[in-house]
């Protein structure tokens, strides 16, 4: 099993197909489906890519296609900029005159 009942899961569900999309839709949102990603405590014991149940933070009970256990944000603000670091210090000893005038 790799999410027991009452892990945190992510599931995700196709609510449109491009075809069922409304006619006033730009074009280029007709072309991809409209998808769903809902968070919540999984009603049983499942393995990734299988269909579940699960009951949201509200309440709610979802079913869809379970993508993760206990999901997380995986986004971050690339990579280091050291020029930015210096910019900070720079900026200290303009307004304040240096570090010890804190």
């Amino acid at each position: 099993m790799d999410a027991k009942k009452g892990d945190w899961v992510l599931i995700h569900n196709i609510v449109l197909n491009p075809k069922e999309r409304a006619p006033q839709v730009p074009d280029d949102t007709k072309e991809v489906p409209l998808e769903m990603w809902v968070k919540g405590f999984i009603n049983h014991d499942a393995l990734i890519d299988s269909e579940v149940e699960i009951t949201t933070m509200t309440g709610r009970i979802v079913r869809g296609r379970l993508i993760d256990v206990n999901p997380y944000y995986k986004h971050n603000y690339g990579k280091c900029v050291p020029e930015l670091l210096k910019i900070g210090l720079q900026l200290r000893e303009i307004v304040f005159g240096g570090e010890d005038r804190e």
